[in-house]
């Protein structure tokens, strides 16, 4: 399956009606003819577009989500971790709140995985997992970073040739400071390499983002519900009931658990 991302001269991914879903910054495809297909079609409207292969998929509960083979290729912390992941879809997932949905998701995932080393005694493997994690923090920092930039470059005044040109400028310092983390703070480490080789537009710059602004904040409401997943569930599900600007301020500002306590 593969899944296919467009932004235009903004920022930001526009949206496409799923129906059963709501709006979501993205389609998914089992045929990559059609993925590309599609894409060619967007690009030809000015659109930038992110075509790119999915490990995984979860059907929200409608039926047993799928093993598929591109979930084997890497070790069992990976496996445990894309599982949580995908299941976690089942417990909440807000209509046309792709990013609320996703988020939350990379937070169960990421408590799953660690309570499931400590649990097994893997302290090496959490070691390795913590420190995958700071890496890619610090890289979708850089693309935030970037995002921002970009958003200040397209709400000034301009011709579209000079704000094109300002947005190759501002990718290409991307690239830079990636190395630059990479060869210094990295030691070396070249997990990143193939991204920052491939196309860079508003499209790919989007679909990373959507999984890592606001994770630390369901992080926090987690730990506020004492690492009770019931309670966080149900945290959560109060909030995705709200409208979509309430419920970003609400997970911002929460000080408190929102779920029951379980008896």
């Amino acid at each position: 399956m593969g899944r296919l991302r467009r932004a235009g001269i903004l920022a930001d991914a526009t949206n496409m009606v799923l129906s059963g879903f709501g709006c979501v910054p993205y389609r998914g495809y089992f045929s990559k003819k059609s993925a590309t297909e599609t894409a060619a079609e967007l690009q030809r409207q000015g659109l930038d577009v992110y075509v790119t292969g999915v490990t995984a998929y979860s059907t929200l509960g409608w039926s047993s989500d799928p093993l598929l083979s591109t979930m084997l290729t890497q070790d069992g912390t990976y496996l445990a971790g894309l599982v949580f992941h995908e299941l976690a879809h089942q417990r909440v997932y807000v209509h046309s709140d792709s990013a609320f949905t996703r988020r939350f998701a990379v937070a169960v995932e990421t408590t799953g995985v660690r309570k499931w080393l400590r649990a097994t005694g893997d302290i090496r493997g959490l070691r390795r997992y913590e420190a995958e994690r700071r890496r890619k923090t610090e890289f979708l920092v850089l693309v935030s970073l970037t995002r921002d930039q970009l958003r200040h470059v397209y709400d000034q005044n301009g011709t579209s040739e000079q704000k094109r040109a300002a947005k190759t400028a501002a990718i290409e310092r991307l690239r830079t400071r990636y190395r630059q983390m990479r060869d210094r703070r990295w030691g070396g480490y070249r997990g990143y390499d193939a991204w920052f080789d491939a196309p860079i537009d508003n499209a790919k710059l989007a679909a990373t983002s959507v999984y890592s602004d606001r994770v630390p904040a369901f992080l926090r409401l987690f730990d506020l519900c004492s690492g009770d997943y019931p309670r966080f569930y149900a945290s959560v599900q109060r909030l995705g009931a709200l409208d979509k600007v309430c419920r970003a301020e609400a997970l911002s500002g929460a000080d408190a658990c929102y779920g029951a306590s379980q008896s």
